[in-house]
């Protein structure tokens, strides 16, 4: 796959621009968010009380056991203290990025029990992956040092389903919608029908823009030296679970 990073400028030009978008996230800590790469600093601290996870398998085991909470109605709703909310005014820390679907059922700091500083959510339908979301995913890898991405999809995701209708009925959808559904066209599972054909479509989609990501050359070297972990998942509304989708299969 190429990338969608924009590599026509000079090196010269890419470097202004990463100095420029530096020195914004240096002038956004001042006025309360904001981090640059490498060791931390007393502006990026973890919130009040909580060890922030540093490697992608603590972030993933952290997000795993938040779930859990989550499905057994034991939620902490953590790090929404007053002393917390002073504290990220300095500057943010989050351990994981999760791009998900804009559906109201699936929240990620809620299915996830996570609170403020915690998580990193970008969010499109049908975790569409534009321009705009794979900047605010490389954002938060390259800017914040972030361990983990999680890209995450859910039973019953809408957008799927008007993607699979349109491209078996021909209908085409409002001018806007019909951009997410031709994004989501190339997953499409064509060895299924109906009901089914949506749900493993869902999959698919959520493996297809997983493996986008992980070809990303700024993303796939942080990768390679462990720094990073790309994964997928999908979010199911009948038992609250999310589980994690092996990188290929159906």
């Amino acid at each position: 796959m190429t990338s969608d990073t924009d590599n026509t400028q000079p090196a010269p030009a890419r470097a202004s621009r990463r100095g420029l978008l530096r020195a914004a996230v240096a002038g956004t800590a001042v006025a309360g968010a904001g981090l640059t790469v490498g060791a931390a600093s007393p502006a990026a601290a973890a919130p009040v009380g909580c060890a922030r996870p540093d490697t992608p398998a603590e972030a993933l085991r952290e997000l795993a056991a938040g779930n859990r909470r989550w499905r057994a109605f034991r939620e902490r709703h953590p790090h929404e203290s007053p002393a917390v909310r002073r504290q990220l005014v300095q500057g943010q820390h989050p351990f994981a990025v999760v791009l998900g679907c804009i559906d109201s059922r699936v929240p990620p700091e809620l299915v996830f029990d996570q609170g403020l500083g915690d998580l990193m959510t970008v969010r499109a339908a049908g975790e569409v992956l534009d321009e705009a979301v794979l900047g605010s995913v490389a954002y938060g890898v390259l800017e914040l040092d972030i361990p983990l991405v999680v890209v995450l999809g859910h039973q019953s995701c809408g957008a799927v389903k008007a993607a699979v209708h349109a491209d078996e009925t021909g209908e085409r959808l409002p001018n806007h919608i019909q951009y997410i559904a031709d994004q989501i066209r190339p997953a499409i599972d064509r060895t299924q029908q109906g009901a089914a054909r949506v749900d493993a479509t869902i999959t698919a989609q959520v493996r297809l823009v997983r493996q986008r990501l992980a070809a990303e050359p700024d993303l796939a070297g942080r990768v390679a030296a462990g720094r990073l972990a790309i994964v997928g998942a999908r979010y199911e509304l009948t038992d609250q679970a999310v589980r994690t989708l092996p990188l290929t299969g159906r």
